[in-house]
């Protein structure tokens, strides 16, 4: 006869103690007690549990047919601007893949800290738990790191745009990868989420992790992409491979009138004032499906002039998420 356990109180008029109700009668907590009082906390339709995520081990002789290589990469910095701020922290995981996108196996991981050269601010601090104290001292190793990036097929992070012009001033090592943004290139809301924070995801999934350090934040995405979501035919890392072999074209709305900008922007459209060596003007990316519809859009609504050609600029992996 199986365990019994007491999940809820034999008489409710009675008193007694609130943990006691959850607490199997068996000696010692076991898989099979922890396993059983999840189904039956599921089948409430009360409670959503969270599982905290379980770093997979590194294999020396990864599995045969996943030949492709990826490095997920996230950095821990002082602040929100690659030009002034510096990283403290990046976190690295190589994995294989297979050209339809399945996860194969954790072939290296790397961690490191580096002291900037102005002090942390306390708000960083509160974020990450890095302190002055932990980076005292500290160079991140760019040989350990570069062994793990130099076989690299693609580069993964979970804001490239912000991730890769940090990397990039740090370091040549990762500026001529080609590289995927899984914030922005999976349709998380086709997969049924709406957020594209990393908490958010990993909640969506059933799983949780300690946030904000680079190397926790790797292992977390790594789980969040090999996952497959209900409905849907693939999982999130083989429709970002996939996004990342398709092109985008950049169009440039140069030499626009004043008066559009709001036109311009509520369609999508970005500024960028030249400072990041592009055109001083409006800008947006878009598929090249999409290209001969945007032209037109700009030379009938922007420019009312048919002759008109806007600057395009063909991005391809290796070009999307610089500064």
């Amino acid at each position: 006869m199986g365990q019994q356990f007491d999940f809820f109180p034999p008489d409710e008029n009675k008193p007694h103690k609130a943990s006691a109700s959850i607490i199997p009668k068996a000696d010692g907590p076991n898989v099979a007690n922890e396993e059983a009082m999840i189904r039956h906390l599921q089948a409430t339709g009360r409670y959503r549990i969270l599982t905290r995520i379980e770093p997979r081990p590194i294999v020396l002789n990864p599995r045969p047919g996943f030949l492709m290589r990826g490095v997920i990469v996230d950095v821990e910095t002082t602040g929100l601007n690659h030009r002034t701020d510096e990283i403290i922290e990046i976190g690295a995981i190589a994995f294989t893949f297979d050209p339809s996108g399945r996860i194969g196996d954790v072939t290296g991981i790397y961690a490191g800290l580096q002291q900037p050269m102005k002090p942390i601010p306390a708000d960083i601090t509160r974020l990450t738990g890095i302190t002055e104290e932990m980076v005292a001292g500290q160079l991140i190793d760019t040989g350990s790191l570069r062994a793990l990036v130099d076989p690299a097929d693609l580069v993964i992070a979970h804001k490239a745009s912000f991730d890769r012009p940090f990397c990039e001033a740090f370091s040549p090592i990762l500026s001529r990868k080609a590289w995927a943004c899984s914030a922005s290139e999976i349709d998380w809301s086709a997969r049924g989420i709406e957020g594209t924070k990393l908490p958010y995801l990993l909640a969506q999934h059933g799983l949780f992790h300690e946030g904000h350090r680079a190397l926790d934040d790797c292992f977390a995405l790594l789980e969040v992409l090999a996952t497959d979501n209900p409905g849907t035919q693939a999982s999130a890392f083989s429709e970002l491979y996939a996004a990342s072999q398709r092109s985008l074209m950049r169009v440039f709305a140069e030499h626009s009138p004043f008066d559009m900008k709001d036109h311009l922007r509520a369609r999508g459209y970005r500024w960028t004032d030249g400072s990041d060596g592009e055109p001083k003007s409006w800008w947006i990316d878009v598929s090249e499906e999409m290209l001969e519809d945007e032209l037109k859009y700009l030379r009938a609504e922007v420019y009312c002039w048919e002759e008109a050609e806007p600057l395009v600029r063909r991005l391809t992996a290796f070009e999307r998420f610089r500064s």
